[in-house]
């Protein structure tokens, strides 16, 4: 997904203001509670429960990294959307998000892929699914290619500058 227009991080002082702003970026109706950028999505997971879902590979993770949590009161799991080398649908998405560590259907969740495709599909199931705050990571872990087609310089939690770990 190609993102149109440069969006600026806000600052919220709670989760309904999250939740509006999220909205307000949205993709038409579809079923999920909205766009968020990845500098959004690591303030509130810092001081808040809520969990940053990350529906990329395994050779993603391995090779290109993922975001550290660490710091954060959120949580952080990885279950693939896709499976590599296929990249056929996971059948068993929904069934392993439902296992995760102290995971409800209330609790914020914040899906983030490689530029923000797969993690609104993600979002869109899980929403359907009956999670009820399913939002999407505008731009992903690493954004879309930059002009010289080099990913992470422009868009995404790596050009964000937010903490993230190799292999």
């Amino acid at each position: 997904m190609l993102l149109t227009k440069q969006l600026q991080p806000t600052d919220f002082s709670n989760f309904d203001e999250l939740l509006s702003l999220a909205g307000s970026r949205k993709h038409r109706s579809l079923p999920y509670a909205g766009d968020v950028t990845a500098e959004e999505a690591y303030r509130f997971l810092k001081t808040n429960e809520g969990l940053l879902l990350d529906v990329r590979t395994l050779p993603e993770w391995q090779f290109t990294g993922t975001p550290d949590m660490s710091e954060a009161k959120g949580g952080f799991t990885t279950i693939s959307w896709k499976m590599y080398p296929t990249f056929a649908s996971n059948p068993q998405f929904l069934e392993t998000l439902a296992t995760v560590k102290d995971i409800s259907k209330d609790i914020p969740i914040f899906c983030i892929c490689r530029s923000g495709g797969r993690s609104l599909d993600a979002a869109i199931a899980a929403t359907d699914a009956g999670y009820r705050y399913c939002f999407n990571v505008i731009g992903g872990f690493e954004g879309e290619p930059d002009r010289e087609g080099h990913r992470g310089t422009e868009q995404g939690w790596k050009a964000a500058g937010l903490p993230w770990k190799q292999g």
